[in-house]
This record gives C-alpha cells, structure tokens and sequence, in this order.
C-alpha cells in the first residue's frame, strides 16, 4: 500500500509492532542462519525482489502482485523468512518509491509477518504429508501459499477497518482486495510449489520445512537423509 491509505496512528501501530517483530526476528534467526540457510536466504530474497516488481493496481493506492511469504518460510524459515520479505519491501520503498513509507511498517506486517507466519502455519500442519511423498510436499507449497497470501489481503482489510483513509467503502475494499488475492495465491501457489519442489528435487536438505526427525521424504530414489549424508562427505 502507499501513503495515505490508513490514518497516522494505524500507520504508527503496525510500523512499532514490525520493529518488535525484527527485533526478535534477527535474535532468533541466528539459530536458523548457517552454511545451508544463508546462501539460500540470498536467492530467496533476490527471487521474491524480482516477482514483486510485477504488480498491477486493485485499488487507488494499493496494488497485487506475488508474495513469497510460504515460499522463504518453506525454504528458510519463518524467521529468516520475515527478514528476507522486509529487506525486500525497504528496498523498494526507499529506492523504487513502491510501496510508501509511512505505510511501510503495514506492509511488513501484512507480507512479511502474515503472510509468512501464516503460510509456514500451514506447512507445519501439512508436514507429515510434506515429508511422505513428493506429492504432498507440492500440496503443502501450494496450500501455504494460497492461505499465506489471502491472510495478508484480510490483515489490509483490518488496518483499513479501523484507520481506512482512502475514500473507498470497507465492502468494496474486501471484495476486491480478498477477491484479487484468492486469484493471486492461486498463481503464487503454483510456482511456490514449483520451486520448492524443484529444490527438493536436488537437495531435500536446503529445504528447512524437510529438517528434523520424522520419516524422510523420498525423491528421485533418495531420502532426505541420504543427500544430507552426501553433502556433509
């Protein structure tokens, strides 16, 4: 969203709660971050700054465009993730003037607190099935996206709710920013799936959701555990 869409104290309230978020953010992604994670945090984030450059107007003020909160979650964790989506909606409000900058503490808690948060939700409730088969681990993908997605459209809808400053009804607003992101997540579930099943095509370990204990999930004739074998030989 940009400036101008919600009052200065919504604005004020989600800009404090996306600092206490990174704050906590940056001390627990230290545990995540490793020689794994950290290269893979890069590629996720210059992705994720790549598809959100392409985005189209829904309201005045306010545009659609891809997320990637389950994908970083998926890929990175959800605390590495918030910070990877962050950095991306920084460098775009202050160098690309997309997105304001009054609204961009909105911004991170919609895409990268909500979206994230709410799509690794999912992954977390659907990781047996991820794990088991290749098939499940694309449902999974494609589920926390779809849901991560829609769940950052209805924290808008809120923020609007209760500091709306654009001029358009609250009804009018859900509709369309509800309705737009159902036929968002539909597309960013997709290449959610295709990348993350693309990834774990070659190295199931790089893939944080497939971690930790629990049955192995096989692809192409290996487990997790037999490519984490190899790669640590």
């Amino acid at each position: 969203m940009s400036d101008g869409l919600i009052n200065g104290p919504v604005a004020a309230a989600c800009g404090l709660i996306a600092i206490v978020m990174l704050a906590i953010a940056v001390v627990r992604a230290r545990s995540d971050l490793d020689d794994r994670t950290a290269p893979m945090a890069g590629l996720v984030t210059a992705f994720v700054f790549a598809v959100q450059m392409i985005n189209f107007p829904i309201l005045p003020g306010a545009s659609g465009h891809l997320l990637g909160g389950a994908l970083v979650a998926i890929l990175v964790g959800p605390w590495v993730g918030m910070i990877c989506i962050s950095i991306v909606l920084a460098v775009q409000a202050l160098l690309f003037a997309d997105g304001g900058l009054t609204a961009l503490g909105a911004n991170i808690v919609n895409m990268a607190i909500i979206s994230v948060f709410v799509g690794y939700g999912v992954a977390m409730l659907m990781r047996g099935a991820a794990r088991r088969s290749r098939g499940g681990l694309l449902a999974t993908a494609f589920l926390a996206a779809l849901l991560g997605t829609v769940a950052a459209s209805l924290g808008f809808v809120v923020e609007y709710a209760i500091g709306g400053a654009g001029g358009a009804s609250l009804g009018t607003v859900f509709v369309l920013m509800v309705g737009f992101h159902v036929l968002i997540g539909i597309g960013e579930g997709v290449i959610t799936a295709a990348t993350v099943g693309a990834v774990a095509a070659i190295r199931p370990d790089l893939v944080y959701l497939l971690r930790g204990s629990g049955p192995a999930l096989e692809l192409r004739g290996k487990s997790t555990s037999d490519v984490t074998e190899e790669s640590a030989s």
